[in-house]
């Protein structure tokens, strides 16, 4: 059991005193001692040296006292006696140190004496026939002034009534306040500084000193059938049987404070929880065994004092109720527990337990030891549960202490197979990851420490504890126990003791047991061993599995807390702020509970971090695969911190090829991947691959993906694609994606055209049509590829070299980026095959007359010189038309006169037909047929001196025809432009009289005020007008108006820029 308090006794009465102790009281070092024969005793209580306390400790725990060196000093000395303190026995005793005033009960009344002196003061003669009385001091704030101020209140019961006194700042205020009950009371607790708790037989009830309300204080969902009237805890028929049967007895009831706003209530073996206000608190009952003499709380613990025959001195905890101590004090009767002087750290360390001869006080151990002890005994819900009520400046490290203690627990539960609640409470204390990965076999946790290693380790330390106990080693048993902190409490020995079957402990882990076991002995010997010790069986078949689901949902979440602080690449999210001479202590990361510490040795924190990252996803990969295979693509196709050779070695090893491809991708290792795709798409795998994977489908889709910085890569891999399926294979490069779109082009050309001089064509005319690249090396380059295609003249049929000349024949003529003469030089000037292609180059560099003389003398085709005349017309700048350039109030640009422009295509065409060059003949049809179309096109001072005398005029009828419409429109338009003119005059000059007539604002009437302008633009200026700058009158001053009508004087228009509104001056 725990051992937080030392039983020492301070004073003893000598065997010839004959007197007995009714009462005592204790404050500061002073101890008042109230006898039966009405003498008041005032000792000084010493505080015990280190090595009284460790002697006395010692023979606690059973071991033999040693020989004194030096006389023991006395515990108490007796300063002074006051034998006519009273005549009757001091039942009471208590102090109102504000007012330096001592209240005692003796023979039923109440008396006030001097602190100092002990002199009576006051008997209160309203107290005759008391029973008991309460005091309290508390710091109240008035209301008007806000001032505070110390009132102490002294209650005392009598009879069935509560007389009260009331004391603010030492002085006594007011009358004594009496309050009425409905029976006797026996026994007063102060609740708050203005609520009292009363218990009486009929049960108990809650007494507001300050409006006289009286409250009863019922049982938890006890309601009656009729009116809804609750049972009052503590009545006599509360147990369901009355105290008939057992004569004329009846028990106290018991009330006392614990924590701040709850109080206990107590008769017989019940017990009930109460808050500040009377209402019950939702606890279960204390398990008593038998109903408790006396309570009381001792910060942090719930004290009782069972009668001598049936116990001692019973310590709980608050909170769980459960059992920690009970301390054996031979015929002790009632417990008084001081004040806390200063602060809580000296809060509950010096209470006191009295009999009828002897006192004893109660010395408690550090805070630290009695949590240490308590985890030493797997008692870890009772030492969560003392870390919880504890402050924290009691503590050194509480909340590492908490998070310490929920990881042992955690630890406990899943010895105990219970894995889901293990890695939530897991979790809750926010555990490293690897000290939880640690808890699995290999298969799982990989290379690191697994629980297996751990329980041989844990066996081997216990065999050689028990061969120290055997030996009698005392110092090495003791070294044992020693548990310095609860963050190094998971060392050997400490995991030896978890590893022990936990349901033969008092474990808070282990199954629920009878609360009459829990509460009268703590079944765990002091070294935490049991007659059939074992070990947790090894982590295998189902249990596994469960154990294996249960730590993927803690390795998801560690997955989510790590990503915050880092990414894929190993670096911070957040740089750590570099250390400076002003920190005195070792900087923390926020991230720093995900790392286990070994050790105060300097941590690079961002590799470390790494490293858990790593060991989190690999695990979480390990755990997929056992227990979740389905789950494990999903979680490295996302960016991830997986380990890639483990990743690797264990898809391969279950044949799941796809998925390893994805995990390398992820991480980078593109050349593995593209070896293994390579591998499965040439069919050279041992093994059976998924149809998937064989062919080049899956390579040119991951090529499809990589950036083009890594082109050599890229080109590398292509390869094989391209030569299996050559049309796949270019989606590499043609793809509409833009990692395709911005590769290296130069790059990839000269690799293609390596492979095939048509797949470099292909590319070229991808880059040029498609991607608009303007770049001449390019242009030049496909019509050089396109040439040498041709002469090598290795084609499937005519039909496929055909294509080819009417490819290059329509690039030559859309693009204007290549080196015409170049090309003009590589193309053979007497193969029939490229007469167009030369005439069109030529036409690129403008020699028309040239380009025309082809299509005439060369290809003898009539009708494409015609189109190259009317495309070559269409795309030359031609003069305005009259029509067409007019523009309102602009002036237009005079109308060109046909007659003297210059001779156009067509003429150059009319003239190679009409006076060839020799040795060519005159060709009258396609010239008149020219003259007959674009008649209109050919001026008639050039054209008619092409045309021979002999030749007849009615073949020019048609030439005629055209020229005389195309002048009648001439004359029409320029009739039509006249009109215009003369209409935009008009307007022009409305302007100019009248204005433009916009609305400005509104006339007051609901219509649209129109400023007049133009020549009859007028302001008016009245008396009442004046100016909205200075807001004085015009009279004769000079003004300036603006365009609205606004008049300002002509002094203020440099300020009425910024002041003038939107709606015009008045």
């Amino acid at each position: 059991m725990l051992s937080a308090f030392t039983a020492r006794p301070v004073v003893e009465l000598k065997q010839r005193d004959k007197s007995k102790i009714e009462s005592i009281l204790a404050y500061g070092d002073r101890v008042l001692v109230g006898l039966s024969t009405g003498s008041l005793r005032i000792y000084r209580v010493n505080e015990p040296s280190e090595d009284a306390e460790q002697a006395q400790s010692g023979e606690q725990n059973g071991d033999p006292p040693a020989e004194p060196a030096t006389p023991k000093p006395k515990l108490a000395d007796l300063l002074r006696e006051e034998e006519k303190f009273s005549r009757r026995p001091i039942s009471q005793l208590a102090i109102i140190k504000e007012a330096n005033i001592l209240v005692s009960l003796s023979d039923n009344h109440v008396s006030i004496h001097d602190l100092q002196t002990y002199a009576l003061q006051e008997k209160l003669e309203k107290t005759r026939g008391a029973t008991t009385f309460a005091v309290t001091s508390n710091i109240v704030k008035d209301p008007s002034t806000g001032i505070p101020s110390i009132v102490s209140r002294l209650a005392v019961a009598v009879k069935r009534k509560i007389i009260l006194w009331t004391w603010q700042d030492m002085e006594l205020n007011g009358d004594a306040t009496e309050i009425t009950l409905i029976a006797t009371v026996k026994s007063l607790t102060w609740a708050t500084g203005v609520k009292m708790v009363a218990g009486m037989d009929p049960g108990f009830v809650m007494v507001n000193v300050e409006n006289q309300e009286i409250q009863d204080i019922n049982k938890p969902g006890a309601l009656s059938e009729s009116g809804g009237q609750g049972t009052r805890f503590g009545a006599v028929s509360s147990s369901g049987m009355g105290y008939m049967g057992m004569g004329s007895w009846v028990p106290k009831p018991m009330a006392t404070r614990l924590q701040e706003g709850q109080l206990l209530l107590a008769k017989d073996v019940n017990s009930m929880f109460i808050d500040a206000d009377g209402n019950p608190i939702e606890k279960r009952q204390i398990p008593w065994l038998f109903a408790p003499e006396s309570i009381a709380y001792s910060y942090p613990y719930m004290l009782s004092l069972q009668a001598p025959s049936k116990g001692g001195l019973e310590v709980r905890n608050p909170d769980t109720l459960n059992l920690l101590q009970t301390i054996a004090l031979p015929n002790a009767n009632f417990v008084h527990v001081p004040q806390p002087n200063i602060s809580l750290a000296h809060a509950g360390k010096g209470f006191l337990v009295a009999s009828d001869r002897c006192i004893w006080r109660m010395g408690a151990q550090n805070y630290e030891s009695q949590i240490d002890e308590l985890v030493a005994n797997g008692r870890y819900d009772e030492a969560l549960s003392l870390l919880g009520m504890l402050e924290d400046t009691l503590l050194h490290d509480k909340e590492g202490s908490v998070r310490e203690i929920m990881m042992l627990k955690a630890q406990g539960l899943f010895y105990l197979k219970k894995y889901r609640e293990s890695m939530e409470l897991f979790s809750d204390a926010k555990a490293p990851p690897e000290r939880v990965i640690a808890l699995y076999p290999k298969s799982i946790a990989g290379g690191e420490l697994t629980a297996e290693e751990t329980v041989t380790e844990a066996a081997s330390e216990n065999e050689e504890d028990e061969k120290d106990e055997a030996s009698g080693d005392k110092s090495a048993t003791e070294s044992s126990l020693a548990v310095p902190t609860p963050a190094s409490s998971i060392g050997r020995s400490m995991m030896g003791r978890f590893l022990t079957d936990q349901k033969k402990k008092d474990s808070d882990t282990a199954s629920v047991k009878s609360q009459s076991k829990d509460d009268t002995a703590d079944p765990v010997p002091v070294k935490g061993k049991t007659p059939d010790q074992t070990v947790p069986e090894r982590l295998e078949g189902k249990d596994l599995k469960i154990a294996v689901h249960a730590l993927q949902s803690f390795l998801a979440q560690c997955r989510v807390q790590i990503k915050r602080y880092i990414d894929t690449d190993g670096k911070l999210k957040e740089p750590l702020p570099t250390p400076s001479q002003s920190q005195t202590e070792d900087y923390t990361p926020p991230f720093a509970y995900l790392i286990q510490r070994t050790g105060t040795e300097e941590i690079d924190w961002a590799s470390k971090l790494l490293e858990v990252a790593q060991l989190v996803d690999t695990t979480l990969f390990r755990a997929y695969m056992l227990a979740n295979p389905s789950l494990a693509g999903p979680l490295f196709r996302l960016p991830n911190f997986c380990e890639p050779d483990v990743v690797n070695e264990k898809l391969y090893e279950t044949g799941r090829y796809g998925d390893l491809i994805d995990f390398l991708h992820g991480k980078k290792l593109h050349r593995h991947a593209l070896e293994l795709l390579e591998k499965f798409g040439n069919n050279r795998a041992e093994e059976e691959v998924a149809p998937a994977l064989q062919g080049p489908q899956r390579t040119v889709g991951y090529l499809q993906q990589l950036p083009p910085e890594m082109i050599d890569l890229i080109l590398e891999f292509a390869e094989w694609p391209l030569r299996t399926d050559p049309k796949l294979g270019m989606e590499v490069f043609l793809a509409d994606t833009e990692n395709a779109e911005t590769l290296p082009r130069q790059q990839v050309l000269d690799f293609l055209q390596g492979i095939d001089l048509k797949l470099a064509v292909r590319y070229l005319e991808h880059v040029i049509e498609e991607l608009n690249e303007l770049a001449p090396d390019f242009h030049q380059r496909l019509i050089d590829l396109f040439l040498e295609r041709l002469r090598t003249g290795e084609f499937d049929s005519d039909d496929e070299k055909k294509q080819w000349r009417d490819r290059l024949q329509e690039f030559l003529k859309s693009s204007a980026q290549y080196n015409k003469v170049r090309v003009f030089k590589q193309l053979p000037p007497d193969d029939p095959d490229y007469f167009e292609s030369r005439a069109t180059v030529l036409s690129k560099m403008g020699q028309h007359k040239q380009a025309l003389q082809i299509y005439v003398f060369q290809l003898k085709d009539y009708e494409k010189a015609e189109e190259y005349c009317n495309t070559t017309y269409l795309s030359t700048p031609q003069p305005l038309s009259p029509t067409k350039s007019f523009r309102p109030s602009s002036t237009l640009v005079p109308a060109s006169d046909p007659e003297d422009a210059e001779p156009s295509i067509y003429h150059t065409l009319l003239s190679l037909y009409l006076t060839p060059p020799p040795p060519h003949q005159p060709n009258w049809g396609p010239a008149l047929d020219l003259l007959s179309k674009h008649g209109a096109r050919l001026p008639a001072s050039t054209t008619l001196d092409l045309v021979p005398a002999s030749l007849p005029i009615k073949d020019l009828e048609s030439y005629f025809r055209g020229r005389i419409r195309n002048a009648n429109s001439v004359l029409n338009e320029e009739r039509i432009v006249a009109r215009l003119r003369a209409v935009e005059k008009i307007d022009i000059e409305a302007q100019v009289l009248f204005g433009d007539g916009k609305a400005v604002g509104s006339d007051g009437r609901g219509g649209v005020r129109k400023v007049p302008g133009g020549l009859s633009r007028r302001v008016v200026i009245d008396e009442e007008r004046h100016c909205g700058v200075c807001h004085k009158r015009f009279g004769g001053s000079a003004i300036r108006v603006y365009p609205d009508n606004g008049v300002v004087h002509s002094g203020c228009m440099r300020g009425s820029v910024t002041k003038k509104g939107a709606s015009g001056w008045r």
